[in-house]
């Protein structure tokens, strides 16, 4: 950028100079063409040999578009529908490695990662299709308390998060070894599982743990103490820095998808579940005895449940849960919250 009122000054020089050894695409903009008149002034800046200029007013905003035209013309064009992909979105209290974890999964530094907390302030969408894996990744800024965020700016960061987290299908939820589960990390684990999402549990930096063969065990039970009563929720112990299982967390990711999208055929429900409530029937209650007559899988992007019997207004929470273990446990449902409703037959 120089300045149609001055010129070309030494230093516009020397950069010039420098960008024209470079191979990347270069745009000479021109900027105070606050009128007509200096129009014909920036053409001196052909000079440089950089090719066109652009005139603009930053002012007045007027060149822009047509220099933003020029610019987009080279970014790489997505060729598949994006919305058709898996979304996966990373999350969790800043400076835990969510951004670390992005450039380490497509080769490349694509996000900005420095030690102050706080660096990515908007959701980066990324088309991630290596190693048989083809989904959109989504870093976010990271997510404090509410009392702890005080700029207009993270106050926005926060709101595209919690978007970007309502629009996804699983949520890595990215936590700091030295730091556990602490209540924010429970806060996010918490909406995530209100908004039906797969969730998959990402313990980063664990080369700083000092271990022995019971560490990884102790910690994973404390994590599922905190997130109970839905514990069923894959943890992986990862290093960004080390690489260590980073495409660990793609392949369980894939898997939590794959779970929480498959669709399990009636008779096969019906020939497992009915069993297992035959042999374990809902108490009965003021002396009405609960039949459990026929279940289906619920059309929708989560797995839902519907079981069809004489009384339904007498199946208690214990019960309930006692039949999602149950489809847990027959149709591996890891890392996805389940819908059970019981209806009328």
């Amino acid at each position: 950028m120089v300045d149609v009122t001055t010129g070309i000054t030494d230093l516009d020089d020397e950069i010039a100079d420098i960008l024209r050894r470079s191979s990347k695409p270069v745009y000479v903009v021109a900027n105070k063409v606050d009128h007509a008149k200096l129009h014909h002034e920036s053409a001196e800046f052909y000079a440089f040999g950089l090719g066109e200029v652009f005139n603009i007013s930053s002012a007045t905003g007027s060149g822009t578009g047509e220099l933003l035209d020029a610019v987009v013309s080279h970014f790489e064009e997505e060729q598949e529908d994006d919305e058709a992909l898996p979304k996966y979105t990373i999350v969790g209290r800043p400076n835990v490695g969510k951004s670390s974890l992005t450039n380490a999964l497509i080769g490349k530094d694509r996000n900005i990662v420095t030690p102050m907390a706080g660096t990515t302030r908007d959701s980066i969408r990324i088309h991630y299709n290596q190693y048989g894996h083809n989904f959109l990744l989504i870093d976010t800024a990271g997510l404090r308390r509410k009392s702890k965020v005080n700029e207009d700016i993270e106050f926005y960061s926060v709101m595209r998060t919690i978007k970007a987290l309502e629009d996804s299908d699983v949520t890595i939820l990215m936590l700091d070894a030295q730091d556990g589960l602490e209540a924010q990390d429970v806060n996010i684990f918490n909406l995530a599982e209100k908004n039906r999402k797969g969730i998959v549990i990402v313990v980063n930096k664990w080369d700083l743990i000092e271990k022995d063969n019971k560490t990884m065990k102790a910690f994973e039970d404390r994590i599922k103490e905190k997130i109970a009563p839905f514990t069923d929720v894959p943890i992986i112990f990862t290093s960004v820095t080390e690489k260590q299982r980073v495409l660990k967390v793609l392949e369980v990711a894939d898997k939590v998808y794959a779970d929480k999208t498959k669709k399990i055929p009636t008779s096969k429900l019906n020939e497992v579940m009915l069993d297992i409530i035959e042999n374990y029937p809902p108490p009965s209650l003021k002396g009405k005895y609960i039949k459990i007559k026929y279940v289906t899988q619920l059309p929708g992007r989560t797995p839902m449940f519907a079981f069809f019997c004489n009384l339904p207004q007498y199946i208690k929470d214990p019960y309930k849960r006692f039949i999602e273990n149950k489809l847990r446990e027959n149709f591996d449902f890891t890392g996805v919250p389940i819908q059970i409703y019981f209806r009328q037959k």
